[in-house]
């Protein structure tokens, strides 16, 4: 039996969103037509693949926790674009979610789950709630989101998932450990789902990218917890790497091919590794 997992690891530090189109090339994806379920699409890669979605001709259901957000969208895209409210803890909504796509549609043809946030902090330091919220919303928001979608995949015989994981899943970090944790189990999850899915027709990708320039790094994505000092060669370095005006700037910079942006792509690389361990 083929082996339906594609471990599509970026390894070095990406300098702008994962265009879908990328993404497509990659893991063999890009049908005029489709249906694409997208959550975390507010911002940042999941309003990227969106985007990208439409104006290749697919159908896209996107959601968020407010789906306000997303009103320029629906009215750009009044036939093929349907917003949706959902918090990706809540099992029994994301359920409502794929049925509304199916009646809007007629089917599921794509599942990408994107949603997720990060807490930044030891181990030691890092309150139970911080921690069980991030594993609720990365790994068993990834759990509902399958659960809701493969039935409907299975009676169509055919369907592609795809698990925005993290390069977290295969490295380490200091104050970044509950993060990665819950990205590596959804690396964990994606191959043994691929392996259970593929006599069905249903593919199943884990995508592994390092730093995006995207929001990630704002408040609504990411929570820095106080720390003890004695971590403060260790996380702290961290923190700085991340509060540091060097990366803000390459945050804010564009990419490309001419020589000033290669140059940002380089220096965004060393930054994000200045604190990782491989």
């Amino acid at each position: 039996m083929c082996l339906q997992y594609q471990h599509c690891a970026f390894l070095r530090c990406l300098c702008r969103h994962i265009l879908l189109l990328q993404l497509s090339i990659n893991i063999g994806v890009h049908v005029k037509n489709d249906t694409w379920l997208v959550t975390g699409s507010s911002v940042g890669l999941g309003r990227a693949i969106v985007e990208e979605a439409l104006a290749a001709g697919c159908n896209v259901v996107a959601t968020a926790r407010n789906p306000a957000v997303l009103d320029d969208l629906v009215s750009r895209f009044p036939e093929r674009f349907l917003a949706e409210r959902l918090d990706v803890t809540d099992g029994a909504r994301a359920r409502d979610v794929v049925v509304a796509g199916v009646e809007r549609f007629g089917r599921i043809d794509v599942f990408v789950n994107n949603a997720g946030f990060s807490g930044v902090g030891s181990v030691e330091d890092m309150p139970l709630e911080l921690i069980e919220s991030q594993l609720a919303t990365n790994f068993m928001g990834v759990v509902h989101g399958c659960k809701a979608v493969v039935p409907t995949m299975r009676s169509q015989g055919r369907g592609r998932i795809i698990l925005i994981s993290s390069i977290g899943a295969r490295i380490a970090t200091p104050g970044a450990g509950i993060y990665y944790a819950s990205k590596a189990a959804v690396s964990a999850l994606a191959k043994t789902l691929a392996l259970e899915l593929a006599p069905l027709g249903i593919k199943v990708s884990a995508v592994e990218p390092g730093a995006m320039r995207t929001r990630f790094a704002e408040a609504g994505s990411l929570q820095v917890v106080p720390f003890d000092t004695a971590y403060e060669e260790t996380v702290g370095a961290t923190v700085r790497m991340m509060h540091s005006p060097e990366y803000g700037a390459l945050l804010r910079m564009g990419t490309g091919a001419d020589a000033s942006q290669r140059l940002s792509d380089v220096g965004w690389e060393a930054l994000s590794r200045s604190a990782t361990v491989e």
